[in-house]
């Protein structure tokens, strides 16, 4: 009889989803909120295990390709490709807002520049632009940092503010966004961008404007909700359709009045 029960406390326990374990990995973004709402999660069921790495969108959504993931985190769309090896794998991805975030442009703090248009940035990632006095700032060197290209971070600026067009090859790729702040907190002409939710007294935001300098706007909270703030962007996980069981009770958590206020708490705009 023993040896019987166990598998079906075992079957019943997953089903409640209290036993099974979950992993999840990639974006560095997405990252924090996930480790707090797993750590909320957990503390709620005691019994449940769940584990958050990141790496970066690409390294999320390649790890779920290899089924070594449950829920992969980004900061990005899954992109097509993505999908149809998925598919030709007998696998369908599945897509799942978790919040939304507005990313922030940064510089030293001792940077007298306090906001950029579009095409400044635009000329500045591009390598157009290339001493801080063309902006308005110091006769200096601008020292441009990035995100990796496994990074959809990296993609989404590629996207919003370079308008799809090529980073300047000899950008400085940082492999986390905290090294991005190390990096732009210790040198005083650099330039960077990370998630709201990493801006620390470290580095200095700027006002960016999407309208060729008619209207500046800071990266906050209140500003991307009301819309006035450009560069926002969805968070995603993915999950395998056949792994659904197995992601969908911690999936329900994040959508409950307490994680979308834990959401806003850390600097992400709920969904």
């Amino acid at each position: 009889m023993k040896r019987d029960f166990f598998p079906f406390l075992l079957f019943f326990c997953c089903l409640q989803g209290t036993l099974m374990a979950q992993r999840i990995k990639g974006s560095d973004t997405v990252l924090p909120l996930t480790q707090e709402l797993a750590e909320m999660y957990m503390n709620r069921h005691p019994s449940s295990a769940v584990t958050v790495t990141g790496g970066g969108s690409g390294v999320g959504i390649s790890a779920l390709m290899d089924g070594t993931t449950d829920l992969a985190m980004a900061s990005r769309r899954i992109k097509f490709s993505e999908k149809m090896k998925m598919k030709q794998a007998q696998h369908t991805p599945c897509e799942v807002i978790v919040a939304y975030d507005a990313l922030a442009v940064i510089v030293n703090p001792q940077n007298p520049v306090n906001m950029l248009t579009r095409e400044q940035l635009e000329g500045i990632f591009r390598g157009k632009i290339t001493n801080w006095k063309e902006v308005g700032g110091e006769d200096a060197k601008i020292v441009v940092y990035s995100r990796e290209t496994s990074s959809g971070t990296y993609e989404f600026f590629k996207e919003s503010v370079l308008e799809n067009k090529n980073y300047m090859s000899s950008i400085l790729s940082m492999p986390a966004t905290g090294a991005i702040i190390q990096s732009v907190s210790q040198t005083k002409g650099a330039i960077g961008y990370v998630g709201l939710a990493y801006l620390n007294p470290r580095v200095k935001a700027i006002a960016v404007s999407y309208d060729h300098g008619k209207k500046f706007v800071y990266p906050s909270v209140e500003n991307a909700i009301n819309k006035t703030y450009p560069i926002v962007r969805p968070l995603y996980y993915y999950y395998d359709k056949r792994n659904e069981a197995n992601v969908l009770p911690f999936l329900k958590f994040i959508g409950t009045p307490e994680a979308q206020e834990k959401t806003l708490k850390l600097g992400f705009i709920p969904r």
